[in-house]
């Protein structure tokens, strides 16, 4: 191996204005490049290629460098007789060129041999897999960028397909195996003609780390080397030698882990040396498709096909595709045709000036089209693919829909039996008869995570154990969070004040609606992952988070939830018999004792309202149980079957009253006064209640339990820690990334959103994963290449007025009796049974598909992986295998020639087909 060189140079590169210019680099660029002054591609003064010459070269080495030939092996002897130097000096000075980048080494019958290739795919990559050149001089990773740049947009439209410098090769394992004729575009055949394997971290994504904007998918170990690469990787230390086993063992886990292939394309025609595993985000061979939009220069012979006969919308082809080539649509009938984003202008007919590019490809990709997709999956906010789960269990695959689930929401069990059912209120199914009853089903799928025998625990992606991440609060949102990241391989500690996890979910919920053991099972799969827990601690007062990072801790997330109730500011508020229905529920749910008989008065209209009042219900102490709400019966927050369940249990809900005061006789309440409410809200939609002063009622009670909303109560939590609340006393985070204005602390759920719902909390812990991974990791942007969650529902207006459906009614869990419900805390709600799973399933009408851009679609196969209904396929559509170097330039000018015709055509009639 090639030891390490200490770099020193005599100027400095921190002000470019400041540089003396220096003709042999420029020459040595242009060399390289194979470029000539004064033409439109030549290398120019403090241009890309340039930079990454000039602050890791001296005088000397440029020269020697400038000696070297394009892909024919000289000796030292030759570059010395070549230049007229002494040996030893050559020797010395081609050892570090070799090592810096700018030249090949391979040893051939014990003699070292040197060359030069082109910048791209070749010495700029050399020159970002050397990790001492690039922490000494990041001015190189940029030029890294730049000269994308400065070709990207040259290329656009001139390129043939199977002609660009890299080139997308398909996962091989998306090939229906009938295409021999084509091995060369198999990765199998790469690795197996070649004897010398090394690996080395992504220079694309080195370079993107290095300015601060990496997108998540991390550079180390993801690109192979073959040959002579291998052998220069391994003997200048940018690479480790490898097997053939663990070269494919690579590609597969980079394939597992949603990325796809590209490979050095002007080695000779069927071959390369190298293979990378590349991400749509990062990838600069990728940014030609993405940000240029010239996506003929990178496909391979391969286009996706969608059978949307089989295709249930779940998305999982979209989150992988690296050009977002694919999107959900819809398959229903519409009235008016819709656009299915068929791209048509293109460089192949067009100028291609910048207003055409997307510039912003990393922070604008869509999930759906604009004339939307399905409504359960829109209106979830963890966007779990409902139709994908629901297609799997009508197949009796129910561990593969719990898997499915699981990618989303890690508490499937808990959000079947709590969830309000967002997903349900749109469902186009409702506008016919009735919505599919998509959370019994989930509750049946997740059945299986109750058995320790058959719960889904999901695979590690990878191993990040040297970093611990710390979640405080063991809710939801913490817990999601801890979920995901323990996926990643990281060290996470949930933080819990109480003796034991859950959050509201445990004390906040009662066990009729929510049994404990289901939570604990549940939970149970993050031990199993390696989550460790600290419970009956309270950060901020038994530790501080200060103290937490002088213990190792990188990041943190606070999700402490709205665990206090809120007050109403009136008289009689402080006394004795008025509690708070958060703190009400918490002693019912730890077995203690309320404290509350009698007739007991509730005051509110939401979910924990219904809750309150049902579990005083329940009380062998409480006679009645009576909730007084401001909102009317349709207005009432809370879910419409949690409403129904309470007046089944015999609650008594008196709408549009508010309280004025509480009354009391010798220090202990005796009733409640309430004006009768007008309104809630005033013109603007603000909260704004109006009553009625002629008209008021005084109730007797024993006891009453304010349900009004939620508060926080932070303690010491953030004590000496510079973060910011807002006005309503949540945590002031980004709303995209949930970062507060402390960088190491994220927030998310309640206690940044304000009270919601558990599905929400769920949502907001994957968001803070994706964040607290990208933050701890060196160079990573919290932003680029991050899913933006675009959905859009279709307009069910446009939808044809006849839909083929069967008439099979909604099917329903057996009813329970509320007289009897009433006297147990015990969950008596059933599950659906396997007959009726078939029924109900049968029930959905599919009415997403995803969609293929055909231009945008660069035939990469990642798709293929992810697809559980073999409704994605590869279609082959071109059969070209490469070109010489030498005859590209023809090759260019004869499609040069054909484009101008288009562009011509286009001119003189814009609705001509020039494609």
């Amino acid at each position: 191996m090639i030891k390490t060189h200490k770099v020193e140079f005599a100027f400095s590169w921190d002000d470019v204005g400041n540089k003396p210019f220096r003709q042999e680099i420029l020459d040595l660029a242009n060399k390289i490049g194979r470029t000539k002054a004064g033409t439109s591609r030549e290398a120019i003064p403090f241009g890309p290629e340039y930079q990454a010459l000039a602050p890791i070269l001296d005088p000397y080495q440029a020269k020697i460098a400038l000696n070297l030939e394009f892909r024919k092996k000289c000796t030292a002897e030759d570059v010395a007789k070549k230049s007229g130097e002494p040996l030893e000096r050559v020797k010395e000075a081609l050892e570090y060129i070799a090592w810096a980048g700018v030249s090949f080494v391979n040893t051939v019958d014990g003699v070292d041999v040197y060359w030069q290739d082109i910048f791209v795919p070749g010495h700029l990559e050399m020159i970002n897999n050397n990790k001492t050149l690039v922490a000494k001089h990041p001015e190189i990773t940029e030029a890294f960028y730049y000269f994308g740049s400065k070709k990207g947009p040259m290329a656009a439209g001139i390129m043939p397909i199977g002609g660009g410098p890299m080139r997308v090769i398909p996962i091989e394992r998306a090939l229906d195996g009938n295409t021999k004729k084509l091995s060369y575009e198999e990765v199998s055949k790469h690795l197996n003609e070649a004897e010398v394997f090394s690996v080395s971290d992504c220079s694309c994504r080195t370079s993107r780390e290095a300015m601060g904007e990496g997108c998540g998918h991390l550079k180390e170990d993801m690109c192979i080397q073959l040959g002579h690469a291998a052998e220069y990787y391994i003997k200048t230390g940018r690479g480790r030698q490898i097997t053939r086993e663990e070269a494919f063992e690579i590609i597969k886990k980079a394939e597992d882990n949603g990325l796809m292939h590209s490979i050095p394309n002007l080695d000779t025609p069927g071959h390369t040396h190298a293979i990378c595993n590349c991400c749509g985000c990062s990838c600069y061979a990728m940014r030609l498709a993405n940000e240029y939009l010239n996506n003929d220069i990178v496909r391979s012979n391969y286009k996706s096909v969608v059978d949307k006969t089989k295709c249930v919308a779940c998305g999982e082809c979209v989150d992988v595709c690296p050009t977002n080539a694919l999107r959900l649509g819809q398959k229903l009938c519409t009235n008016t045709p819709i656009d299915e984003t068929i791209t048509k202008v293109t460089p192949r007919n067009t100028e291609w000036q910048s207003d055409k590019w997307n510039s912003d490809y990393r922070t604008n990709r869509k999930n759906a089209l604009d004339s939307g997709t399905a409504p359960c999956i829109t209106k979830c906010p963890a966007h779990i693919p409902v139709q994908g789960y629901i297609k799997l269990a009508s197949q009796g695959k129910y561990t593969e829909a719990l898997e499915l689930i699981k990618k989303h929401n890690p508490f499937p069990a808990v959000c079947g039996r709590i969830c309000p059912r967002l997903c349900e209120e749109d469902c186009t199914r409702g506008d016919l008869d009735e919505s599919v009853a998509v959370d019994d089903i989930k509750k049946f799928i997740a059945e299986k995570d109750l058995n320790e025998a058959t719960r889904y625990v999901p695979e590690k992606r990878h191993n990040y154990a040297d970093k611990k991440i710390a979640i405080i609060g063991g809710g939801p949102s913490g817990l999601t969070c801890a979920y995901d990241l323990a996926i990643d391989g990281y060290d996470v500690t949930v933080f819990e004040k109480e003796h034991k996890p859950g959050g509201m979910l445990s004390f906040g919920i009662p066990a009729y609606r929510l049994e404990k053991d289901v939570i604990d099972a549940e939970i149970d799969i993050l031990r199993t992952l390696g989550v460790t827990f600290k419970t009956g601690i309270e950060v901020g007062k038994d530790i501080t988070i200060d103290a937490l990072r002088n213990e190792g801790f990188k990041a943190f997330y606070l999700s402490i939830g709205a665990q206090a109730g809120r007050k109403l500011g009136i008289e009689g508020e402080d006394l004795p018999e008025v509690k708070h229905g958060v703190d009400f529920l918490k002693k019912v749910n730890l077995g203690q004792d309320p404290e509350v008989s009698g007739k007991v008065i509730v005051i509110g209209g939401g979910n924990v309202a219904m809750d309150v009042a049902r579990s005083a219900v329940r009380l062998n102490t409480v006679t009645d149980s009576e909730i007084y709400c401001l909102e009317s019966r349709e207005a009432m927050p809370a879910h419409e079957e949690e409403v129904h369940e309470a007046l089944s249990e015999s609650v008594e809900i008196q709408n549009g009253w508010g309280p004025t005061r509480i009354l009391s006789e010798n220090g202990k309440v005796v009733g409640v006064e309430f004006k009768k409410c007008l309104s809630t809200k005033d013109a603007s939609g603000k909260f704004n209640p109006q009553f009625d002063d002629t008209n008021a009622i005084q109730v007797p009670c024993d006891y009453v339990l304010l349900s009004v909303g939620q508060t926080f109560s932070y303690g010491d939590l953030l004590k000496d820690e510079a973060v910011e609340l807002t006005g309503r006393h949540t945590i002031k985070v980004d709303p995209i990334t949930l970062q507060s204005s402390k960088a190491d602390i994220f927030a998310g759920g309640d206690v940044a959103s304000g009270p919601a719902l558990a599905i929400d909390a769920i949502a907001a812990g994957k968001e803070a994963a994706v964040s607290i991974h990208r933050f701890v990791q060196p160079g990573q942007s919290l932003i680029f290449g991050r899913d933006t969650h675009s959905y859009k529902m279709l307009d069910k207006d446009n939808l044809a007025e006849f839909i083929d459906y069967d008439g099979t009614q909604r099917q329903r869990i057996a009813a329970v009796d509320g007289s009897v419900s009433k006297t147990t805390f015990k969950d008596l709600r059933g599950v659906l049974t396997e007959d009726q799973i078939a029924k109900e399933t049968a029930r959905c009408l599919g009415c997403g598909a995803t969609k293929v851009d055909e231009y945008l679609c660069v035939g990469c196969g990642a798709c293929t992986l992810r697809c559980k209904f073999d409704a994605i396929k590869l279609e082959r559509v071109h059969d070209v295998m490469g070109y010489e170097i030498e005859d590209l330039p023809k090759a260019v000018i004869k499609n040069t020639i054909v484009r101008k015709t288009k562009i011509t055509l286009n001119k003189i009639n814009p609705f001509t087909e020039t494609r």
